[in-house]
């Protein structure tokens, strides 16, 4: 279960965010509008979920003979000064090495979300609409039961919303992702353990 937590004493910055401590049970703590989310560590079946997530796209970066490309999990993203957001994304594709804790919407081509059962509606719809009002080109959205993941939707930003690309289900065979820096075939059932 997650829990966003509102400080009596008003909105938190960016710079409040970067001048926090490592959390030493694994949590992770993002901003959402100036007001903490604190989220449990991630699972085992997340972690496997997103580790196999990164691994599809490294292949599919040097398939394309992209090296401007580099996938990675568990990094911050500033999202907004102005909004007072930063998340600390489960995968992301950014246009920049990967040196450093945080990084600049402008560098993050795609960012991806891993939902356990215990995240709320509206924590979802905070995250995507900040990604969207940051203008990340691309957007995923992976949801999960207890054993790993069972879908996912690959959206577009167009028109400064995101749209649905696609969609694909654990079961149901692999899917082609073009909503992606680099487009490629993907099986759900393949992120499970």
């Amino acid at each position: 279960m997650t829990a966003l937590v509102r400080h009596e004493l008003g909105p938190f910055t960016i710079a409040d965010w970067h001048a926090l401590p490592a959390r030493e049970d694994g949590s992770r703590l993002e901003l959402i509008e100036g007001y903490w989310l604190v989220t449990p560590p991630p699972t085992g079946q997340h972690q496997w979920a997103e580790k196999r997530i990164i691994s599809h796209f490294d292949q599919a970066i040097t398939s394309a003979g992209r090296t401007d490309l580099y996938a990675v999990g568990g990094i911050g993203i500033e999202i907004s000064t102005s909004y007072r957001s930063a998340l600390i994304a489960d995968f992301v594709v950014l246009d920049t090495p990967p040196v450093g804790t945080s990084f600049q919407p402008g560098n993050v081509l795609l960012l991806g979300e891993i939902w356990s059962p215990g995240n709320t509606s509206s924590e979802q719809q905070e995250k995507f609409q900040a990604c969207e009002r940051a203008g990340i080109p691309y957007f995923w959205s992976v949801a999960q039961d207890h054993g790993g993941p069972v879908e996912l939707a690959a959206y577009r930003l167009e028109n400064d919303r995101y749209v649905c690309d696609a969609t694909a289900k654990a079961g149901h065979g692999s899917a082609w992702i073009t909503a992606s820096p680099v487009p490629f075939e993907l099986d759900v059932t393949s992120l499970r353990l």
